[in-house]
Parts: C-alpha cells; sequence; structure tokens
C-alpha cells in the first residue's frame, strides 16, 4: 500500500538533530520489572493514514486484546519519526510506549542513541529465536551493532511493474532479465512526440518516484561499508558501475533534461494520476503495492510484474531487488515494557496476524512461516515480490548512528552524476566517502543518556 516516501520522510527526521538529546527514565530489557498480567493501557503510535490501512490496524490490535483483555491500546495514527522523536523526547503519560515506522533508515539512529529498548532479552525470555522467526535481510535492517531494538513489521520488495498492452504492441514477449536487455526494451517501448513523449519505456531519472540509487544500487549487491567500517562506495566498483549504466540509460532515452521536462507533467505517486496508470510510462520500478493501486485506478492494459532486471555479469542472480519495511519498536522510556512486548511479539511474530495484516493492506509478510502460510493471498503480480523478498541475493541499506544520512549524502552524488556535472565519478565517489565517514564519526559523537 501507498506509504510516505522512506528518504522524504528521512530527511525531516534528521534535520532535527537535537531531537534524541535530553534525558529520560524508563525500562530497559531483562530489567523491565512492570508486571505484563497487571491491567494496564499502552500508547500505540504508528504512521498509516489511509482508511482502509487504519482499519487493517484496528482490527489487528481488536484480535489482540481479545487475546489479552486486561491489556488496552490507545492507537494514534499518522505519526510522522518527527512527531514520535519530539513525544520521546518530552516523555510522559502520552509518549508512545510503542512505535511503528516506515523509515527503516532510522533504526541506526534509534538503536544507538537509545530511544528504543534492546528487544533481544525480550526475545531470549520469550523463547524466541529471531534468526528462525525473520528472513536474515529483515533483521539487518532493524538492528545495529547486535542492538536488535526493533522487529519488522510487514515489509515491501522492489521490482518491475510493466504494461503488458504496450510490450505486445513493441513485440517484447517477457520483462528484460539483464541490463543491456533492460536499455533495449526502454527505447523500444519509448513514443517520442516531438521534442517531448508521448510515453517513455522507463523513466530512468532519480527523481522517477521509486527509482532512487539505492533501488538500483541493490541490484549490483554493493557493500556500503568495509570491514573497518570506513564508507566503501569508492572501492566497491558496484556503485560506479550502476551510477555509469544508469546514466547511459537516461542519455539513450533523450537525455537529462528532456526526460525531466516530461516527469514535470506526471502526478502524484499516490493518486490516480500516477504515469504508469495514465499510460505515459511502460514500465516502473515499484513496490507490491502498485498493481493493485493501478487497478483501482482503472487502468484498461493488463499488468505484469518481474524482477528488476540485473548487470550483464550477473544474471545468475536474476530475482533479487532491494527490500525495506516497516519497523516495530518499544520506547526505552516506557514504564510497561513487558507489556508492550506483548503487543510487539503479537504483532511481528504471531503468523495469524502478520498474515490477516499483510492480506488487509497487500504488504509482504515479514516472517518466514507468514511467507509460506496457506492463508496468504497470492495473486500472480504479488507472487513476484513474494520471490524477490525470499531471494537469497535481495539486500538493503545496512542500519548506521547518522540513521540515512549517508544515503542522503549518496543519493545527492547520483544526482549530481545525471545530470552531467560530475567528470570523474570514482574521484567523486572517494570525496561522497568522505563525507560519509565525517557525519558518521560526529553521530557516534554524540552521547544520549536515556
Amino acid at each position: 500500500m501507498p506509504r510516505t516516501r522512506r528518504l522524504t520522510a528521512l530527511a525531516t527526521v534528521l534535520a532535527a538533530t537535537s531531537v534524541l538529546a535530553s534525558a529520560c527514565t524508563g525500562q530497559s530489557g531483562s530489567a523491565a520489572s512492570d508486571d505484563p498480567m497487571a491491567d494496564v493501557t499502552l500508547n500505540f503510535w504508528h504512521g498509516w493514514s489511509a482508511p482502509g490501512e487504519v482499519k487493517a490496524i484496528e482490527e489487528n490490535i481488536a484480535r489482540f486484546q481479545a487475546a489479552h483483555p486486561h491489556i488496552k491500546v490507545k492507537v494514534t495514527g499518522n505519526m510522522t519519526d518527527d512527531k514520535i522523536n519530539q513525544a520521546l523526547r518530552a516523555g510522559g503519560d502520552k509518549a508512545p510506549d510503542v512505535v511503528s515506522s516506515f523509515t527503516t533508515d532510522s533504526v541506526g539512529k534509534f538503536c544507538n542513541s537509545g530511544a528504543f529498548t534492546d528487544l533481544n532479552p525480550f526475545l531470549a525470555k520469550s523463547g524466541i529465536d529471531k534468526a528462525k522467526v525473520f528472513p536474515k535481510t529483515l533483521l539487518d535492517y532493524t538492528q545495529f551493532n547486535g542492538n536488535q531494538c526493533t522487529l519488522p513489521l510487514l515489509h515491501d520488495a522492489y521490482g518491475l511493474v510493466y504494461n503488458l498492452d504496450a510490450f505486445k504492441e513493441a513485440g517484447i514477449t517477457e520483462p528484460p532479465k539483464t541490463w543491456s536487455q533492460f536499455a533495449e526494451v526502454a527505447q523500444k517501448l519509448t513514443k517520442v512526440s516531438g521534442d517531448s513523449y508521448e510515453r517513455v519505456g522507463i523513466m530512468p531519472t532519480f527523481h522517477g518516484y521509486e527509482t532512487t540509487p539505492m533501488r538500483l544500487a541493490a541490484q549490483w549487491s554493493p557493500t556500503y561499508f568495509g570491514a573497518d567500517g570506513k564508507a566503501n562506495l569508492a572501492k566497491d566498483p558496484a556503485f560506479a558501475r550502476m551510477l555509469t549504466a544508469q546514466k547511459d540509460l537516461v542519455a539513450k532515452l533523450g537525455g537529462y533534461e528532456k526526460l525531466e521536462k516530461f516527469r514535470a507533467t506526471f502526478g502524484d505517486e499516490w493518486s490516480a494520476e500516477h504515469p504508469f496508470h495514465q499510460g505515459k510510462v511502460a514500465m516502473q520500478i515499484d513496490g507490491e503495492w502498485r498493481p493493485g493501486m493501478a487497478k483501482e485506478a482503472g487502468v484498461t492494459f493488463g499488468i505484469g510484474t518481474a524482477p528488476i532486471p540485473v548487470p550483464d555479469d550477473q544474471v545468475a542472480d536474476y530475482g533479487k531487488g532491494y527490500l525495506s519495511g516497516t519497523i516495530m519498536g518499544i520506547a526505552q522510556g516506557s514504564k510497561k515494557q513487558n507489556a508492550a512486548w506483548e503487543l510487539v511479539k503479537y504483532m511481528t511474530t504471531d503468523t495469524e496476524a502478520v498474515v490477516a495484516f499483510a492480506n488487509a493492506i497487500h504488504n509482504v509478510p515479514s516472517t518466514v512461516a507468514a511467507l509460506e502460510s496457506p492463508k496468504l493471498e497470492v495473486t500472480p503480480e504479488f507472487k513476484t515480490f513474494l520471490d524477490i523478498a525470499r531471494h537469497p541475493r535481495s539486500n538493503t541499506t545496512p542500519a548506521q548512528p547518522d540513521g540515512g544520512t549517508y544515503q542522503l549524502t549518496f543519493t545527492d552524488f547520483a544526482y549530481a552524476v545525471e545530470k552531467g556535472e560530475v567528470a570523474d565519478i570514482p574521484a567523486g565517489l572517494a570525496k561522497t566517502d568522505q563525507q560519509i565517514d565525517t557525519d558518521i564519526a560526529k553521530a557516534k559523537a554524540v552521547k544520549v543518556s536515556w
């Protein structure tokens, strides 16, 4: 389902640099002393706002309360990370005990600052082997340096959504698997109209909704940081190769200025005016929600889904993709952590709860058991994203103590590359590494007492 674009949300979070810099008191992990069987009311904050999403949350909470009648849950929706952080800083009875966030990029900051409590003691106390319950990539983006301060609550897999009618018209019988095939197909699907377009095969610029540098880099299986913890963008050829390939595709489809002028005619990403819905783009890099949204928008063409193409020399890994998702944690300042854990445990590890929620909002389930559940509603279009989620080479961006600042730095550099402002990509990546290392060092130097 549609959700706030994570990098936009992340930029807002990172702007509030002092939000987590004040002290608070609470319990911590195995030290939590509240009685989980006592009558209690939990404050649960989440970011969903669409009516169907809110209804799904309410239904999930109702099921939890039926099984735990002594725990009441006060739910507050449409909460951004910025609002959540302000409430955590203020503390008090109105602050959230349990939080759900769309911004996986903030996990490093949440864990490093101590804003959320480490869930490892709770998992151990409940006899839950997290490595058997959750796919590895999801565990990677919900912890930092061994601190499992969040757990996955559904997730997103990114693939290729395409117009079957446009493919048939162009004589294309199957989706491209390699990058060279991708470029060829994109050109065949593009229809030029004067100095603009009737349709582009793909909008390849990094401002094209989910076509972000991180989504594309995932297909090259990059290593963002070396064993020494230093930024690795200049040393890993994956980044330069991805940037070069993307820039080449931009040139083949008419150039940056012409494409950006056409992109300015596009509607909102989460509305019926999305260019894929309107036939302005034939292929779209997107999440599992797009086919359903397109059908709800009343498209008249057939819809196909496939993994994002891989570099030509990695065709054996075709099927992988970028994974992200929603996270759930317990506020370090909460005095009801044992009761809060019961809610987190139910929503993130109970198979029936996870499957019901996934079915309701059309996201990919976040546990191994839920992914294989016969109760999971799977359409042919949705199965593609389930397969991407299961692929052993699918990957994500690693957590860091500066949140996702390093991703914003990389993104800014990628914008400059595609505009033609960078003459030497390797040298530019080296400078990008220096900036990333500087920002992370500053984040590590900030001491927070909770």
